[in-house]
């Protein structure tokens, strides 16, 4: 199995180990993302709530989380477990977050190129009708399909 299948089959089986348990803890699972890196794999977490995430809520989580993880076993070889806050560049990951965060500063990349390019800035006005996240950038507006989406997060800073 490629590591791309691998690596989407984790976050997923991940995803819905752990979500249950965020809702539980008034916690919103923005992101859940394996990554290789040249120290071993990492699974990490990233969680949000109204308010904002405090040390003491990633900590608690972590424990947790890494017990449900050690007995359900999703992720093979080892690996080291993140749970963080999303931060002030938070990650927009779906429908729901793009129309959440409208009229919000946004950074956005492609799959693939959209108007011949792939990389995006400008401000959020949500999801169209046909799935297509709208930017208005100074002097356009771009229609980015959800499928094409490779990345996107607010641009505060």
């Amino acid at each position: 199995m490629r590591f791309e299948e691998l690596k989407k089959e984790i976050e997923q089986k991940v995803g819905e180990l752990v979500e249950p348990l965020t809702d539980y803890n008034g916690l919103e699972l923005v992101l859940v993302e394996f990554v290789k890196g040249p120290r071993g794999n990492t699974l990490r977490l990233v969680i949000d709530k109204e308010g904002g995430v405090t040390l003491d809520d990633c900590s608690r989580l972590s424990r947790v989380v890494s017990d449900l993880l050690d007995v359900h076993d999703p992720v093979p070889g080892s690996y080291n477990l993140e749970v963080s806050s999303p931060g002030i560049n938070r990650p927009l990951v779906n429908a729901e977050d793009y129309e959440r965060f409208s009229g919000q500063k946004v950074f956005v990349r492609t799959i693939e190129p959209v108007d011949g390019r792939r990389k995006f800035k400008g401000f959020l006005r949500g999801v169209s009708d046909q799935n297509e996240v709208i930017i208005d950038a100074p002097g356009q507006e771009f229609f980015l399909p959800l499928g094409l989406i490779k990345k996107a997060r607010l641009d505060i800073l």
